[in-house]
């Protein structure tokens, strides 16, 4: 255990010391959260041979160990080693194409087509063919995990050739963004006819590890045949699988098991703190927390000039300091900091100032109107959030009545818009789409936020990204939508267990294939 190698080390020390050992001590020095022995008589070890990467990681047996359909991470942290999409995406949104040989796309941007690297195979040793990719689509098309990056989809068919043709409702500039979804076998997504439930619950993938149960347990085991040939932070030849449980046990035999790495959600009610010495790394998920306002003829937030300036009276950076361990980025445009589209210098208009809100207040002659803030309870830290943000309001001249409901009456009082503010979640997808927002009959513009203007401008933004500084200043402006921040999760990994991790959203080993987007286009 880790700690008790402490107490041993420390055990050792004070013998040493009492049998008149005369040379000078050593410290502990902090080192994360933990302590490392700092010794100044150290000396450099003799080179050895390095041995095999011994990793043990966690799964949760209970919970669904579909690529398509898991929402828990541990299980998905998994699942960047068993399963490859046609394309991956670093932690700077940057994309790289993997199971995708070469593509094209037509001039207006609204069909593409993509050529599948005939080299690829299953764990199981059969080819991957275009049907596999095809069926997968229409089925994440359906699925709650991944059905909004299917917003502006018109049609996927496979042509003559055996290529996927995905023809699209509108120009889409950086559409590979949104093809980062494991692909899975055709004949792994049969459903049974009278329950509808997928016969087959932990398909074969493509990638670098398969899913064995074995007498002793469950394990990811290397692939000797594998058809890449990649450099990956994990180089174990089996990855032992011990059963997950609640937070707390998970960091627990991280700590004191032989468990070297996890991932852990810092901003759920039951993120356990990590104490022991650790190695640590921020990676994305997507989910966007942001203001939505009524905007409704009579209400108080239909005022431009009221609504925009709400965006100061959020300090946004305590948010995240305060409830999400710092795993959570501050953005005052709608859009991740860590996105290529975000604009540094045009998020810095809008950082809270603490005074532009009571001015606009007196202004309007508006100090100690009541307003109706409107969350959902069953989300606990969202509602301590809320709470703090009724606050904020609260100190800029705002009377705040905190509307704290279960989620289907939450559901409902965003569709009958008795609120003036409510405090959502989402998560948007990797191209940081806003049209659901303000699209007519959108899935996410309660509140009368639908906006032919701004949805034109959403439009503009998918088919060149060069409109995505006017969209955010055109949202920033308007007010309807205000940003918090955007969540990421934490992976834990023993000092020096791994090198070279990268971590991207949905994808803990992120690896590239040494292959640019660029070498993959080809022409029409």
């Amino acid at each position: 255990m880790k700690r008790a190698a402490a107490w041993i080390l420390i055990l050792a020390l004070s013998v040493s010391l009492f049998s008149g050992c005369n040379t000078d001590p050593g410290a502990y020095v902090a080192t994360g959260n933990g302590l490392t022995w700092d010794d100044p008589h150290e000396t450099t070890p003799e080179v050895t041979q390095p041995q095999e990467q011994a990793l043990t990681m966690v799964y949760s047996p209970d919970k669904s160990m579909h690529p398509l359909q898991s929402t828990d991470y541990s299980n998905r942290a998994l699942f960047s080693l068993i399963y490859q999409g046609l394309f991956a995406t670093d932690p700077d949104y940057n994309v790289t194409p993997i199971l995708c040989k070469s593509y094209t796309y037509t001039d207006d941007m609204r069909t593409y087509t993509f050529h599948i690297d005939p080299r690829a195979t299953f764990s199981d040793g059969t080819p991957l063919t275009v049907e596999d990719v095809y069926q997968t689509y229409l089925f994440a098309q359906k699925s709650a995990y991944y059905s909004g990056r299917f917003t502006h989809f018109r049609e996927i068919s496979v042509t003559e050739v055996g290529a996927l043709k995905i023809q699209l409702s509108t120009a889409y500039e950086n559409l590979p963004l949104l093809l980062d979804i494991p692909i899975v076998k055709a004949a792994d997504l049969v459903t049974d006819p009278e329950t509808n439930q997928l016969l087959v619950q932990q398909p074969v993938g493509t990638g670098p590890y398969m899913f064995e149960k074995t007498v002793t347990g469950a394990r990811l085991r290397r692939r000797a045949n594998w058809w890449c040939d990649a450099e990956l932070a994990v180089t174990a030849s089996s990855i032992p699988l011990k059963e997950g449980g609640t937070p707390a046990q998970i960091r627990d035999a991280f700590e004191f098991d032989d468990v070297g790495l996890v991932c852990a959600d810092p901003g759920s009610d039951s993120y356990a703190d990590y104490r022991c010495d650790y190695e640590l790394w921020d990676c994305e998920n997507g989910n966007f927390l942001y203001l939505g306002c009524n905007l409704l003829e009579e209400a108080l937030f239909s005022d431009d000039e009221l609504r925009a300036a709400l965006t100061y009276a959020i300090d946004r950076t305590y948010i995240a300091d305060t409830y999400y361990a710092g795993f959570a980025r501050a953005a005052t445009l709608a859009v991740s900091p860590q996105s290529p589209y975000y604009s540094a210098s045009l998020a810095a208009r809008y950082e809270y100032d603490g005074i532009s809100l009571n001015n606009m207040l007196a202004k309007k002659n508006l100090i100690g109107t009541e307003i109706r803030l409107l969350v959902c309870k069953d989300d606990t830290m969202r509602l301590r959030v809320a709470r703090d943000i009724g606050e904020m309001l609260t100190e800029a001249g705002f009377v705040v009545d905190m509307v704290e409901l279960s989620r289907s009456r939450f559901l409902e009082a965003l569709q009958y818009r008795n609120y003036d503010i409510y405090l959502g979640q989402t998560r948007l997808s990797p191209t940081m789409d806003l049209s659901p927002f303000f699209r007519s009959n959108g899935s996410l513009s309660y509140g009368g936020l639908t906006d032919a203007e701004i949805y034109a401008m959403c439009l503009e933004a998918l088919a060149n990204r060069g409109n995505y500084y006017n969209l955010h200043k055109m949202v920033a402006d308007d007010g309807s939508l205000i940003p918090v921040l955007f969540q990421s999760y934490a992976v834990y990994a023993d000092r020096g267990l791994v090198t070279g991790l990268t971590p991207s959203r949905d994808n803990v080993f992120y690896y590239d294939l040494g292959r640019t987007m660029a070498e993959a286009l080809t022409d029409e």
